[in-house]
């Protein structure tokens, strides 16, 4: 493992703890040049299918994306980091457990809007005018209506 202080490759493992429920294993390293410590985290690669955008494109599935969709969402909301990856975890596991080598871009939108529905109304909505592409006030409001009707339903 490269050194984040001064790149130098020699390092030794000095603790080891399992982190997410088994899911990772952090490793607490020191390097043997500068003597730093730094924390490394390890996990199992899994293969994610590859996204099809509505161009037809087709790129690779990209978690990033899905937090970066997610922290504008709920931009000013009282949501913290830690629940937006808690979020894109589940998120990424449904995806993954479809088994799929492909998934369209709308399957995923679909993954998030399910998420923010459950998490927070506004975030919900805002993710839904630009996820959906609202074209007037008319649509903002119909998605407005079905979402106070959803919630009388609980």
């Amino acid at each position: 493992m490269k050194c984040p202080f001064c790149d130098d490759v020699e390092d030794k493992v000095v603790d080891s703890r399992m982190a997410k429920e088994g899911e990772v294993i952090r490793r607490r390293r020191e390097c043997l040049s500068c003597k730093r410590r730094y924390t490394t985290y390890e996990r199992v690669e899994e293969t994610m299918p590859a996204v099809v955008k509505k161009d037809g494109r087709r790129e690779p599935f990209d978690r990033s994306k899905i937090v970066s969709g997610l922290k504008k969402a709920c931009e000013k909301r009282p949501i913290s980091t830690a629940t937006i990856e808690t979020v894109t975890d589940r998120i990424e596991k449904r995806i993954q457990d479809l088994g799929e080598t492909e998934i369209v871009s709308t399957a995923v939108g679909e993954e998030v809007m399910r998420e923010l529905s459950q998490l927070d109304q506004v975030a919900y909505v805002r993710f839904a005018s630009v996820y959906r592409e609202f074209k007037d006030i008319d649509q903002f409001m119909d998605e407005i209506k079905a979402l106070a009707q959803q919630r009388r339903e609980r």
